[in-house]
């Protein structure tokens, strides 16, 4: 299965898969990401969904934006949705993208009509001290200096150290990975940090009518994996912990995390009903 649309909508680079007829499914990667990560889930989802990868302003191949609050690139993402005229959309995020599909949906309830939260840290608190390599390339004063002087083979291991498991990661996310500037991701921390700093997001699911799906990684070394439990608050929301996989729970487990993803979906975000023994 192929790509068969590509498109630059309100700043960002965008990709459809799968037939246009069909339920939409939009997909939002996290910081320091691209599109790209999603494509081992994408043959599985596309044969029941029109998919909708974005890549958020400064990241993959979408320029630099004025604003990289969580609401700002919310906001960008509804336009493109009011443009491509869809509502209710099944909308998936990773990581820091959560945060976007969550703003997204408490800017305008109207075009989701379901969220799933893929290794989305559900507040400050929750937050693990990071990998050595992580802190060496994000933070003063090394950041800076070996940011721009990464080889491949230095984004290959800085993605991967948030893994529990061998990672494939092709060339051409390397190169999407390679594109993202050292100021912008720090600013895109810094404002991800404020938003859920502001309010938690189970805090922000809880005021919202809409069905949530949860998935975490057991052996996530970036957020404290237990925490996935403070979105059993929320109601409405499916909570599935995935053993012995980290943060990239769509590199790591791409089938159970589609399957996960399609029975959501075909639920229409609705819980299981499990029946009595």
């Amino acid at each position: 299965m192929s790509e068969y649309d590509i498109e630059h909508s309100h700043g960002m680079h965008v990709v459809h898969d799968g037939p246009r007829q069909a339920p939409p499914v939009l997909l939002i990667h996290g910081s320091g990401a691209s599109g790209g990560f999603w494509r081992p889930m994408v043959p599985a989802l596309a044969a029941h969904h029109h998919l909708i990868r974005v890549d958020l302003p400064g990241c993959g191949q979408s320029p630099p934006a004025p604003s990289y609050d969580v609401p700002a690139q919310a906001g960008q993402v509804a336009a493109l949705l009011d443009d491509l005229g869809l509502r209710h959309v099944a909308v998936v995020g990773h990581s820091s993208g959560g945060y976007v599909a969550t703003a997204l949906a408490e800017q305008r309830p109207d075009l989701v009509g379901s969220l799933a939260l893929i290794s989305s840290g559900p507040s400050p608190d929750a937050l693990l001290r990071q990998p050595f390599l992580l802190r060496a390339l994000l933070a003063p004063p090394l950041g800076p200096l070996l940011w721009s002087r990464r080889s491949d083979a230095l984004i290959r291991k800085g993605i991967v150290a948030t893994a529990a498991r061998p990672v494939d990661l092709p060339d051409d996310v390397v190169a999407d990975v390679r594109g993202i500037t050292y100021r912008v991701m720090r600013t895109v921390l810094r404002c991800n940090t404020a938003y859920i700093a502001e309010r938690s997001v189970p805090e922000r699911l809880a005021a919202l009518q809409v069905p949530v799906l949860v998935v975490f990684g057991a052996a996530d070394p970036r957020w404290e994996p237990s925490s996935a439990h403070q979105y059993d608050a929320v109601p409405n929301a499916r909570v599935e912990l995935l053993p012995g996989v980290g943060h990239l729970p769509m590199l790591e487990a791409p089938e159970t995390t589609g399957d996960l993803l399609l029975d959501f979906t075909a639920m229409g975000g609705r819980r299981p009903v499990i029946p009595d023994a």
